[in-house]
């Protein structure tokens, strides 16, 4: 994996890198076999030796990056350099669990890079490999890199980093080593100065985001819209504060962000809470529905309270979400295409959620595809209507919102078999077969390719079930699934044109699907 030693043909390559980029409209992230592909037609159309197409292909991942990381201001970016610039034989910097605290010694180039990204308002790291640059783009410190590293090293980091979609511009060092390397400073400087504001195509951070949706949870800011007047208003305050993910919320806010380009609280809170609200209403009754007396390690508001109390927080949370929607400050026809969308949505989910109240009383027995219809009506419409309900009022056009709601299907499918297999895995006190709904469908499945019936006992038979499905290999059928959902998840999110919101769904993947992530 080679890096041209001349810097007239490593300019000419990446002259070359960036007009195919701007030719065929190459979009971020980009799967390493499209990379290889281009890169292998650049190198023949250039007729510069095969042993630069790795080289080539990380010049085409920069230039696919390089409007969100322009854009991305300096405050916001990471430059991470390598241990291996230092002078070994003169470097007076000490190391620590993080990296090179650089002395300024001025025996390498570190010290001076560091002054510029200084300078420039730039985090910095002199560290190997990209985890920790990951994870400092994963907690909302920074939302691009600039990192100058080996071509190995960028090899193996661009899975992490594509997973997480990270803008990145990757710079390699002029060769490979573990100690006094060189590397083309000018470059580095050159993409270190690049910035261009951008609102298109500047990155919505999600990890900052979720922190301030965080705080729209306080009981100060509820209080602005439940006053806890009385005990139905109170067991309302006390759920909406009771914290999940907030995933719902999160997608919400992402959408409307990433669509309207306008940044306010005073519509984001309200916004953010109506989804909040059907969302809890929805766990409440749910619980009820399943004898669930836990949920986020709380008592659930039946346990609590009892039933009617619950079920009337329930219709409470329903009946202030849609208040709070005819209220937002936004016009009749948005109001009203919302308020369509979220009936609509409503209904489907208690179709859904019908259909597993008599699979979970073992009244009726599913096959997979029939379990999935379950999981598209139920996790399916919940994230549909929160991802809808930001890109209606943030204005998406038709076309854009056709894909989230397919994306939202898919993605609430596979959120729902990668929860069965994480199940089955952990430890249980009190476990049942109803668990795990699609091992059972696979199961029934299983019997049914025998033209057998599935034992009518099985449901209460833990153990016998385990076995079963240990026997036959059907956890790894489940992964089968949910590596095709996952991947669909993907294909509809690449059919995006707003590149705010594909970037930042591409994280929230990369986060739940770690494991099936296959943007390889």
């Amino acid at each position: 994996m080679k890096v041209p030693e001349e810097s007239f043909i490593r300019n000419k390559m990446r002259k070359a890198a960036a007009a195919m980029v701007e030719k065929i409209g190459l979009r971020p992230p980009v799967n390493i076999l499209k990379l290889e592909q281009l890169a292998t037609a650049m190198i023949a159309d250039q007729e510069i030796s095969e042993e630069f197409i790795p080289f080539a292909m990380v010049l085409l991942g920069n230039e696919s990056w390089r409007k969100t990381v322009k854009a991305t201001p300096m405050s916001r970016r990471l430059l991470l350099l390598p241990q291996c610039l230092n002078n070994k034989e003169k470097c007076e910097g000490m190391f620590d669990e993080l990296g090179l605290n650089c002395a300024g010694c001025k025996a390498c180039p570190i010290d001076d890079l560091l002054i510029e990204a200084e300078s420039k308002g730039y985090a910095n790291l002199v560290a190997e490999g990209t985890t920790v640059a990951v994870g400092l783009v994963e907690e909302g410190s920074i939302d691009a890199v600039i990192g100058v590293s080996c071509m190995p090293v960028l090899q193996r980091s661009f899975e992490p980093v594509s997973n997480a979609a990270v803008p990145v511009i990757g710079i390699p060092l002029l060769f490979d080593g573990c100690e006094d390397t060189r590397a083309d400073i000018k470059w580095i400087l050159d993409e270190m100065r690049s910035f261009e504001s951008d609102e298109e195509h500047q990155p919505i951070s999600v990890s900052l985001l979720k922190n301030r949706i965080e705080d729209f949870f306080t009981k100060a800011n509820i209080e602005k819209y439940i006053q806890g007047r009385d005990k139905t208003e109170q067991i309302v305050q006390e759920y909406l504060l009771v914290d999940g993910q907030r995933i719902r919320p999160l997608l919400t806010a992402l959408s409307y962000l990433a669509y309207s380009n306008t940044d306010n609280d005073e519509l984001l809170q309200p916004l953010t809470l109506i989804i909040e609200c059907f969302h809890k209403a929805s766990l409440i009754h749910d619980d009820i529905e399943d004898n669930a007396n836990q949920r986020y390690n709380t008592l659930t508001a039946h346990a609590k309270y009892g039933v009617p109390q619950a079920i009337n927080a329930g219709d409470f949370l329903i009946g202030k979400g849609y208040e709070l929607l005819s209220d937002l400050d936004v016009s009749n026809a948005t109001i009203k295409n919302c308020l369509r969308f979220i009936a609509r949505s409503h209904i489907q989910l208690t179709r859904g959620q019908g259909v597993d109240i008599l699979f979970n009383d073992g009244k009726i027995q599913l096959l997979p595809d029939e379990m999935i219809g379950v999981f598209k009506n139920k996790t399916g419409e919940a994230i549909k209507v929160a991802l809808l309900l930001g890109a209606i009022v943030g204005e998406a056009n038709k076309q854009e919102q056709q894909i989230l709601e397919q994306f939202a299907d898919y993605m609430g499918i596979a959120y729902q078999i990668r929860d069965d297999l994480n199940e089955y895995t952990e430890p249980h006190t009190a476990e049942k077969t109803g668990d795990y709904p699609f091992l059972l469908a696979l199961l029934n499945k299983h019997f049914a390719d025998q033209d057998k019936e599935t034992p009518a006992n099985l449901f209460e038979q833990v153990t016998e079930f385990r076995k079963l499905i240990d026997e036959n290999g059907l956890q790894e059928v489940a992964k089968e699934y949910l590596q095709k959902y996952v991947d669909n998840c993907y294909a509809e999110l690449d059919k995006l044109e707003n590149s705010k919101l594909r970037l930042s769904l591409y994280g929230v993947m990369g986060k739940i699907f770690k494991s099936e992530t296959t943007n390889e």
